[in-house]
């Protein structure tokens, strides 16, 4: 079942982009990007969309970062020393990390900027619960001193996901936790130029000269040496699909971070680009449901929805029929990770009548229902295309409200009813890799409106993910995970629709482009 909706015609059919703003200067090297969506947000500590998370990595540096086989690498960070059994841990700053005004990174930056990723980021907020004093003994030496042995606090600091445990200037994160930061001054290899953004269309990051790379290790993920052979980096929003496609084509862009998967046929025929899929972990589609208002604050109506669910319809609606594209059956942790072995999967063929009745007997009322659907996302509006259809199917009484990636951004943050500019579901996608583990997969916790969108609140989710953070060994975390697994399917945080697969689109004269997500350090033209 196709639910997609592209323009009339082929992407060759589409008007050149020809123009000064995608001119390519000879010999320059500039990469010409076209992400996922619109940077609505720049701040990385005030959405967990992927666009702004990458965005982050380019402008921001991390203390601690993974490679590809999620090992914790050193980054700012020359390394650390733990004593005192365990409680008290010492970081020690690389020499030479400087941040984009000119200024040194000091120990001190780090701690203003670990207490604000804190107070919004999960993990960030379970190491500074468990963290008795955190402070900058000197210019270069970042100490914890801690309650208890914790040993997780490197991969705390790794954490892919959003929020990044990014480090910026004291002065800029001294300020109401409640502010969204603009001022984009880090100490990544790269700069924001902020007087060339034009919202909705261009953003733009050049080169940062005085920015020290790792001296050792092998590039991987976020981890080893962040090299930039790039002097500026564009990103170009477009408007649809087949736009991007006939871009990339005809060499006005270099680099399509999600390209149709419908149009993936006929890029592949091209032989001056390269199709590639660059994170294997997948994307799990999410529907992500409103506890506080109705009818999802009964989680008798929650349960029905998650029982009514076929993830293969979902998933043929984003990737096609194309072997190897999708996969359903997919529960709350990445398929092929260790801490999704043995749990149990989520049906595939559900009872559809039963359904409807249950949702008669459950209470719904015919209370208005409010999809918020990203109509530029493609993937993101198949799923919103689907999954209207089968809560009509149900006998729900639908508000489909079509609008962009970066306003549903917006909305979900709203706790108001529906009547007053509220919401009730809306569709997105969680990276395999940050549904690796319980304290990354932000979407499966129960703390209620201190949590993502959506606002589940259970004490049991809670209680088991922390039982899981103290698990001594694997054989411990799988055990706590599969009861969380259990628990997530009466509480039903969210609803999982399915793994998809989405690969890069670029030009043969790109190289370097690391596995995972979009990041562009390493990263050469020509």
């Amino acid at each position: 079942m196709k639910r997609r909706v592209f323009l009339a015609g082929s992407a060759l059919g589409v008007a050149s982009l020809a123009s000064p703003s995608l001119a390519q200067p000879a010999g320059s090297r500039v990469l010409k990007f076209v992400p996922q969506a619109d940077l609505a947000i720049v701040d990385p500590l005030r959405t967990t969309a992927y666009v702004t998370r990458n965005h982050g990595y380019l402008v921001f540096d991390t203390l601690y970062g993974l490679d590809e086989h999620f090992n914790v690498q050193p980054q700012m960070v020359e390394g650390h020393t733990v004593e005192q059994d365990g409680k008290l841990w010492r970081l020690t700053l690389r020499e030479g990390l400087k941040f984009h005004d000119g200024l040194p990174v000091l120990a001190r930056d780090v701690v203003a900027s670990l207490r604000r990723w804190g107070r919004v980021d999960g993990f960030g907020g379970i190491l500074l619960e468990v963290t008795d004093e955190l402070s900058a003994p000197s210019d270069r030496v970042v100490q914890f001193r801690l309650k208890h042995p914790f040993r997780l606090l490197p991969e705390a600091l790794a954490k892919l996901p959003g929020f990044m445990p990014c480090v910026m200037p004291e002065r800029i994160v001294s300020i109401d936790p409640r502010q969204a930061i603009t001022e984009m001054v880090g100490s990544g290899p790269f700069r924001f130029i902020a007087s060339e953004r034009v919202q909705g269309a261009r953003f733009v990051y050049e080169k940062f000269g005085d920015y020290v790379p790792r001296p050792s290790g092998t590039p991987s993920r976020t981890a080893g040496p962040k090299v930039a052979h790039l002097d500026r980096i564009e990103w170009h929003v477009l408007p649809d699909p087949a736009t991007a496609a006939s871009a990339l084509q005809s060499g006005e862009v270099d680099w399509l971070e999600s390209p149709s998967l419908d149009l993936l046929p006929m890029l592949h025929r091209a032989r001056h680009l390269s199709i590639e899929l660059k994170d294997t972990t997948g994307n799990i589609g999410n529907m992500r449901l409103n506890h506080l208002t109705k009818p999802f604050d009964n989680p008798e109506i929650r349960r029905i929805v998650l029982r009514a669910v076929r993830q293969a319809d979902f998933m043929s609606a984003v990737a096609g029929s194309a072997p190897g594209g999708w996969a359903d059956g997919v529960g709350y942790f990445c398929p092929g990770t260790p801490l999704a072995e043995g749990l149990p999967p989520l049906a595939r063929e559900p009872d559809t009548e039963k359904s409807k009745q249950a949702l008669r007997a459950a209470g719904y009322a015919g209370e208005p229902v409010v999809v918020l659907a990203a109509t530029d996302y493609p993937s993101i509006n198949a799923m919103a295309q689907v999954g209207s259809d089968l809560l009509r199917g149900l006998g729900m009484n639908v508000d489909f409200q079509a609008i962009d990636w970066g306003t549903v951004q917006q909305r979900r943050l709203s706790k108001e009813p529906v009547g007053r500019g509220g919401w009730s579901l809306f569709f997105t996608f969680i990276a395999g890799a940050d549904t690796f583990n319980p304290a990354v997969n932000h979407s499966i916790r129960g703390n209620g409106v201190a949590g993502t969108p959506g606002w589940p609140q259970s004490a049991e989710l809670e209680r088991l993910r922390t039982e899981w953070l103290s698990a001594p060994d694997l054989a411990a975390q799988k055990a706590a995970c599969a009861m969380l697994q259990q628990q997530a399917q009466i509480d039903v945080p969210y609803v999982p629709l399915g793994q998809f697969f989405q690969p890069f689109a670029f030009h043969r004269s790109v190289s370097g482009i690391l596995p995972g997500f979009s990041t562009f350090y390493n990263v050469r033209k020509g």
